[in-house]
């Protein structure tokens, strides 16, 4: 008797990747809840979990709870140092400036952006990228997320205020990832293209469920 098809899927990763929670706690456990229910092994939160840093109570607690491997990444509107907290009180792992692997999955990430209050440059940008790439290079399948865009893409048409990231697009062109994962533009939720054989996607707070 044949051996179904299920199997072969069963090696695939499936994520559920969000941004740009700002705060909202019943979007934070509608989220963990569609994860629970599509059977995702891992969510990806990629930045702006909170408001101005003002928000942080209740953001990951509805993932945890249902027990979900979660990664995130600070945004633009927190700091490092907050996005460490988060990690530490839950037992999950900030991955901006590292790396991890999952499944047959490497995946790597630099939070912050090119602009505001804490903001990255553009080669601090890369370098972040770079030290997490580096450790995870000898895998075949790779992902990576950032909360800004790469500059030079659509997602950029659709703001005047955010200027897409050449650290991220640098980045993109030497690592080559499967996925970029991203959000920070609220107006561009939802919006897939490619650069080069990277497809970008921006996740958006409704999410987006990626398999790999």
């Amino acid at each position: 008797m044949q051996k179904p098809k299920e199997e072969k899927q069963d090696k695939k990763l499936k994520i559920l990747a969000a941004g740009d929670i700002h705060g909202d706690t019943s979007l934070a456990e509608k989220l963990a809840e569609r994860a629970q229910k599509e059977n995702c092994d891992l969510v990806i939160l990629c930045g702006d979990l909170t408001m101005m840093e003002k928000s942080t109570d209740n953001i990951i607690g509805p993932f945890a709870k249902r027990k979900e491997k979660v990664l995130l990444i600070p945004g633009n509107h927190e700091t490092v140092a907050t996005a460490d907290f988060l990690a530490d009180l839950y037992g999950i792992k900030n991955i901006h400036g590292y790396s991890v692997k999952y499944k047959d999955v490497g995946l790597f990430g630099c939070g912050g952006a090119n602009i505001g209050l804490h903001q990255l440059d553009e080669k601090e940008i890369y370098d972040l990228l770079k030290r997490g790439f580096d450790k995870i290079k000898y895998l075949q399948k790779k992902i990576m997320v950032t909360h800004v865009h790469p500059e030079g893409t659509k997602m950029e048409k659709f703001t005047q205020i955010f200027p897409g990231s050449s650290g991220v697009r640098k980045a993109i062109e030497k690592f080559q990832p499967d996925i970029l994962l991203c959000s920070h533009v609220h107006e561009a939720e939802g919006i897939e293209e490619r650069v080069g054989k990277t497809k970008v996607i921006n996740v958006g707070k409704k999410g987006k469920i990626i398999e790999i």
